[in-house]
Order: C-alpha cells, then structure tokens, then sequence
C-alpha cells in the first residue's frame, strides 16, 4: 500500500483498502492522473480525496476542494483541521464574500471552497492559482443541475485553461460519468461497493416488506409511519 495511503487510513481508523479505493489506486489517482469516481455514499470517496490531497501537498502544490453548500464546506473544514493540522498542513475555508479576493488564502495548502466561491476567485484574478496541483469537484453530478451547475461547468473549464490541474471529481448518484470522464479526460470508476448492505422495502401500514428476502419488519407506534422510518435509519 502506498504509504501516503497509509498515512490517510490511519488517521481516520482504518487499516486497509476497501474495493473502492483499490481501484481508485489503480486508475492512478496518487500519479496525478484525472478521474471521475461513481460509488455509494459511505464507500470511502473522501478518502480517495484525501490521498490525493496529501499526495499533491507532499510535492508543493496546492489543493482546492470544490463542494456545493457552505454547510458542506464547514464540516470538510473542521473534518480536515482535526486530522491533518497536526501533519503540518495549513487548511483554509473560504465561502464568504464574493466580491473579495480573500488574498489570505495564498498561505494555505488545502482551500475548501464552494464552486460560487472559487468562481468569484477565479474572477478576481487570485495570484496563487498557478501553484494549484489538484482540485477536487464533490458532488460532480451538480453539473447537470439548472441552478448550479452553469457556474460550476464555467468554473472548470477556466481551470482547465488556466493551469489544467489534476482533477477528481466525486459523486453518489451521477448516471453520465462516463461522459464527464471523457470531458475532463479522465479515468471513470464505477462501484457499487457499499460497506453495510442495503435492503430494499415497501412501507405498508406500520410493516415495512423487504424484497426479495419476503421479510418484514414492525415500526414503532409513538409517531407517524414515515417519522419511524427516518427514526429508524439513525
């Protein structure tokens, strides 16, 4: 196993590679190669990220982590701060005003930002985007997205003129990834690894019906149906 791979697992508990992120090795995303990844939420995308991430900071480059909501940007943040501030690596978020250039960010080495956000960068003219190694695009399947997903498309292919960085591109329920691949020349992985099983099941009454298994499973009685399944998912 690489040991920058190592390093990522360690640090957030684990001790080997799942399927997923075999492949992800495989097609090449610690070689600077660009790609797109398919797979289930909880099946380890981020931390393909990661490894990529520590794997252009050890060579000098900067990283830009691209998600679609503030909330999102915070919580990489504070998740990124906690694991790899003591390593030495300067983590910045920047989703505030969109008329500044946030000059300050040149100091970092990991720059979490929204796809608005780092638009509004791009525009402005930010003097560090050379240095930039790798950009990582969460939830990639926003492209096709009426609302966000022209910024977004614009935000990339100014990347990809200015500097054409190393790109991964990540998502849950994207269908034309392989298109996306092809637009970023990049490598397509695909899974449907997920980590803890998932059942499928009709809710009828307070019974919800499992396919194909023909099990059945009781909700509880405090609250209405579709509060006890939320309530039952946590």
């Amino acid at each position: 196993m690489d040991s920058i791979a190592k390093q990522v697992l360690e640090k957030s508990g684990f001790s080997k590679l799942n399927p997923v992120q075999e492949e992800a090795l495989k097609a090449g995303v610690l070689e600077g190669e660009n790609l797109v990844l398919a797979a289930p939420t909880a099946s380890g995308k981020t931390l393909i990220a990661e490894f990529a991430a520590l794997n252009a900071i050890k060579k000098g480059t900067k990283v830009v982590y691209i998600v679609p909501l503030r909330a999102l940007a915070s919580e990489k943040y504070h998740e990124f701060k906690e694991k790899y501030e003591s390593l030495g690596i300067r983590i910045a978020l920047s989703i505030g005003d969109l008329d500044s250039s946030d000059h300050w960010l040149a100091r970092f080495d990991l720059i979490i930002v929204t796809s608005e956000k780092f638009d509004s960068l791009l525009r402005h003219g930010i003097p560090w985007i050379d240095q930039v190694g790798l950009v990582v695009v969460d939830e990639i399947h926003l492209l096709n997205d009426p609302g966000r997903g022209p910024t977004l498309e614009v935000t990339i292919t100014k990347l990809k003129t200015l500097i054409n960085p190393q790109i991964l591109a990540l998502s849950a329920t994207i269908r034309n990834y392989e298109e996306i691949a092809e637009w970023l020349q990049a490598k397509a992985v695909r899974s449907d690894y997920r980590p803890v099983k998932l059942y499928k099941g009709v809710c009828f009454g307070r019974e919800i019906h499992y396919e194909p298994k023909k099990k059945k499973k009781e909700l509880g009685s405090e609250y209405p149906p579709d509060f006890e399944i939320a309530k039952d998912t946590l």
